[in-house]
């Protein structure tokens, strides 16, 4: 399983300062285990480069992978031909040109499945299934100090998220049905440190895979790991 879209290196060590919205769930904590093992930490202070007179104004440039409008969409193959999506928007505001260190940044974000050895229309039995069990949200900040802090958090079993009628069973949430897959429409990271210049969302999804159509027995868990760096950008006068 690989992620068609990698991230850029983070860029230092963890210092919590948590906000958030968290639903607790069976197993959550092994899943911010595995982010907080992909986070790097650094025992020596760095030395701070000069700055030109622009960079002091504006920041370091950053990798953002947020489009100019506030929208990205990031795509993991679970198996040959079966893709997860995960798309995040911006919400409000809608321009992340907006997004500064005070002011409120809040993004909505959907996960579905696509299934194209399939006509998308094609009847359930026909697609393999996928179903998610838990999303899991953590974030780290990227700052001209060289500290770092992770400001956002957030954990939940997406079966507490949507209407009880919605299909699902012990294995999660079905992404591929009718109903649609998983939409948070907004949930919001609050104040960072006033020298961010970007943050880095990593999110880490449960999902079962069926491996042939309408095959109960072909089932496996998998973990899709994405990551999202989006620019902070200093207010305007």
């Amino acid at each position: 399983m690989t992620p068609r879209r990698l991230p850029g290196a983070l860029r230092a060590s963890i210092a919590i300062a948590t906000v958030a919205a968290v639903l607790a769930t069976t197993g959550c904590a092994q899943v911010v285990d595995a982010f907080n093992g992909m986070q790097r930490t650094q025992d020596v202070t760095p030395v701070v480069p000069a700055q030109t007179t622009d960079e002091a104004e504006e920041g370091p440039e950053f990798d953002s992978q947020f489009t100019r409008d506030g929208s990205v969409s990031l795509s993991t193959d679970v198996a040959d031909d079966l893709e997860v999506r995960l798309d995040v928007w911006a919400y409000e505001p809608k321009r992340t040109m907006e997004w500064t260190p005070a002011g409120e940044k809040t993004f909505g974000f959907a996960v579905n499945v696509y299934d194209h050895r399939v006509d998308e229309k094609a009847v359930l039995t026909e697609k393999r299934r996928v179903y998610i069990s838990q999303i899991a949200i953590t974030s780290q900040t990227s700052q001209t100090s060289m500290q770092t802090s992770s400001p956002f958090q957030y954990t939940a079993d997406p079966r507490t998220l949507v209407p009880t009628d919605t299909l699902r069973s012990d294995r999660g949430l079905l992404l591929n049905s009718y109903q649609g897959g998983l939409l948070v429409p907004q949930t919001t990271i609050h104040q960072v440190p006033d020298d961010t210049y970007g943050i880095t969302l990593q999110f880490a999804i449960n999902v079962a895979v069926e491996r042939n159509a309408d095959d109960d027995a072909s089932f496996e868990q998998q973990t899709v790991y994405q990551t999202l760096p989006i620019a902070i950008h200093a207010p305007t006068e």
